[in-house]
């Protein structure tokens, strides 16, 4: 497929917001979505008593366009991000997108934005924001009325630039999510609450937070963006499981590739902060990185060392099967690819 390119260092890009030239946007009201649209205009207007800006009444996803080996644009499992965003709705009581018209949409606002799909072999992808917001004036603590329901895209750099280098963790006193809370569903608030502890845990030195159950602060949960995986010294990956860990798509998909693709025996059960030192690797898993090693957990001055210069065998591995598996240099599961183009 030729297409012409926008012209841009697509080998230096970073990772953040490009404004491209479409996004899509559909708005809820009396009871129904609108068709939607595609518009050049980035700017959204709003009540002042909106929803999302009262009640931080929001919920998004994140997925990505990518240029495969053979010169192919597709999204990776983008049902996935449809059903996740459906069970958002839900639980934040605001009106499912239909699944459906989300893929469509997604199609949409990768075709019309096909030049600033990044060439294969940069390193770069499309990276797709769909959200939705209340849009409607509310003062009472009630759901709002209408709603906004939109996606953009934005071409990203590697999410690591220079190499892959392990991070440090720290077990902060900050919890992540409450129990029978919203940890489990991808609400805006989950991220909000969780800026200052990002922001102090980086003024002390350390990359991300690995937060533990709230209940009893004994058990693994996940850091502030992105869920975790540990390899035992046998080759287990292993993996916590918990009502308030957002089920990524990234780590399922890396669980059955642990499984189908490398032969490796999965797990995904609690996981006691004790048990840390027991494992030989530990990553962080999602969209935007695939995997981050981790080379170092920090819990309240105990320090947990795993390779704190490169990612581990089994993780490496996990990284570059999952990695071929969406840019088409290893054959994908039935219904994990959805061609754009």
């Amino acid at each position: 497929m030729l297409k012409t390119k926008k012209d841009l260092d697509w080998q230096n890009l970073g990772f953040g917001y490009v404004k491209t030239d479409y996004r899509y946007v559909s708005n809820y009201k009396n009871g129904s979505w609108d068709e939607g649209v595609l518009t050049g205009d980035s700017d959204v207007t709003i009540n002042e008593s909106a929803g999302v800006l009262q009640y931080a009444q929001t919920c998004f996803e994140g997925l990505k366009a990518y240029t495969t080996a053979g010169g192919h644009v597709v999204c990776f499992r983008p049902d996935l991000n449809a059903k996740r965003m459906a069970d958002s709705c839900k639980r934040l009581e605001m009106p499912v997108f239909p699944e459906e018209r989300f893929l469509d949409a997604i199609s949409k606002v990768v075709k019309a934005n096909i030049e600033w799909v990044p060439p294969y072999g940069s390193g770069a992808t499309l990276y797709l924001r769909p959200y939705m917001f209340g849009s409607s004036a509310v003062i009472g603590v009630k759901p709002a009325q209408e709603y906004q329901f939109r996606i953009f895209a934005t071409p990203v750099g590697p999410y690591f630039k220079g190499g892959v280098k392990p991070i440090t963790l720290r077990v902060p006193d900050f919890d992540r999510a409450a129990p029978r809370g919203t940890g489990h569903v991808k609400a805006g608030l989950n991220y909000a609450m969780s800026l200052h502890a990002i922001v102090d845990a980086h003024n002390q030195g350390y990359s991300e937070n690995m937060y533990l159950d709230s209940a009893t602060r004994t058990k693994v949960e996940e850091t502030g963006g992105a869920n975790i995986i540990f390899v035992t010294k046998d080759n287990k990956v292993v993996t916590p499981k918990s009502d308030t860990i957002l089920p990524s798509i990234t780590r399922r998909s890396l669980m059955y590739v642990a499984q189908k693709y490398l032969g490796l025996e999965t797990e995904e059960r609690a996981i006691p902060v004790e048990e840390l030192k027991e494992f030989k690797e530990c990553a962080l898993c999602g969209t935007a990185a695939v995997l981050s090693p981790v080379g170092e957990i920090v819990n309240h001055g105990e320090h947990i060392c795993f390779d704190k210069e490169n990612m581990g065998e089994v993780t490496k591995k996990l990284y570059d099967t999952l990695l071929g598996i969406q840019l088409g240099t290893i054959e994908a599961p039935e219904g994990w690819i959805k061609v754009i183009e």
